[in-house]
């Protein structure tokens, strides 16, 4: 089974969108990979048009590189899941830009972070009760479902360390309440170690993988931080054989987007690398074949 290799765009633009979108297409076809993970607003500005999205879309095509997902930042600042109406309805007016752009450029999928009971490395982000994220998330995406079916793309909630969601049962629970087709998860195959095997998440969420990142980790001393996050993809708990074997009973074919920020280099941590992206594109062409 061929997978659907990618890049996500931070490790190769950086966080203050140092390259363009046509810099990165052009990066990811010389990598051999398939397609080029960009990131709003990094790579595309929410003020950024129907035309020059077009125009980006074409410029892919036209190398046979796809732009199949979108990812973004935006949600630690913004969360859906807040009791803070203010804080929530700019999160919800941020997603409705978010999906419209992901249409113009033809990505079916964007990543939603859809909140936080704790974001434990940024303490001025207040703490939520866990129960409020829950419903209060719930009714955001309620509120977002129905542009996301008429626009036909995907709202993929990625497994975060939000201190929400924690096992892969609890995620199905979570998404199942949900009538639409077009929400599930957007898994991140090192995000969940600290919990769970990433195989185990494959098993129980089955068909509500939307997409996926892949990267690896390793934990220490009965649990772990971010410095667990390395910058060597092939290097960490990952059992990637196993993961592999249960997407490829799933039949999965969504698009898998290596997203490499070492967290190991903190305080020193710096992006772009474009040594770290080459590398990060041999393994993930290695690890998937």
């Amino acid at each position: 089974m061929s997978f659907y290799k990618a890049l996500n765009y931070w490790v190769y633009g950086g966080f203050s969108g140092e390259k363009t979108p046509y810099e990165m297409i052009d990066f990811v076809k010389a990598q051999g990979l398939d397609g080029a993970e960009l990131t709003v607003p990094e790579a595309l500005p929410l003020d950024i048009t129907e035309e020059e999205c077009r125009k980006i879309k074409a410029y892919a095509d036209a190398r046979g590189i796809g732009l199949r997902s979108l990812a973004t930042g935006v949600y630690w600042g913004k969360s859906l899941g807040t009791d803070d109406e203010a804080v929530r309805t700019e999160a919800i007016a941020f997603t409705r830009k978010y999906l419209q752009i992901a249409n113009w450029i033809g990505a079916e999928t964007i990543l939603v972070v859809p909140g936080a009971a704790c974001v434990k490395w940024d303490p001025s982000v207040p703490a939520v009760p866990y129960e409020t994220v829950w419903r209060k998330s719930v009714e955001s995406l309620n509120e977002l479902l129905p542009l996301a079916e008429r626009l036909s793309v995907n709202i993929a909630l990625e497994n975060v360390w939000n201190r929400f969601l924690l096992s892969p049962m609890e995620w199905r629970f979570y998404l199942d309440q949900f009538s639409s087709p077009r929400i599930g998860i957007y898994f991140d195959i090192a995000n969940c170690l600290l919990y769970a095997p990433a195989e185990d998440y494959v098993r129980t969420l089955g068909k509500r993988i939307k997409a996926i990142h892949i990267k690896n980790w390793t934990g220490e001393d009965c649990g772990g931080g971010l410095h667990g996050f390395g910058d060597d993809i092939a290097v960490g708990e990952a059992d990637f054989p196993a993961v592999k074997t249960e997407l490829e009973k799933i039949g999965y074919t969504g698009p898998i987007s290596a997203e490499m920020i070492p967290f190991c280099r903190l305080p020193d941590l710096v992006l772009p690398d474009q040594p770290l992206a080459e590398l990060t594109c041999k393994r993930i062409c290695e690890i998937l074949g």
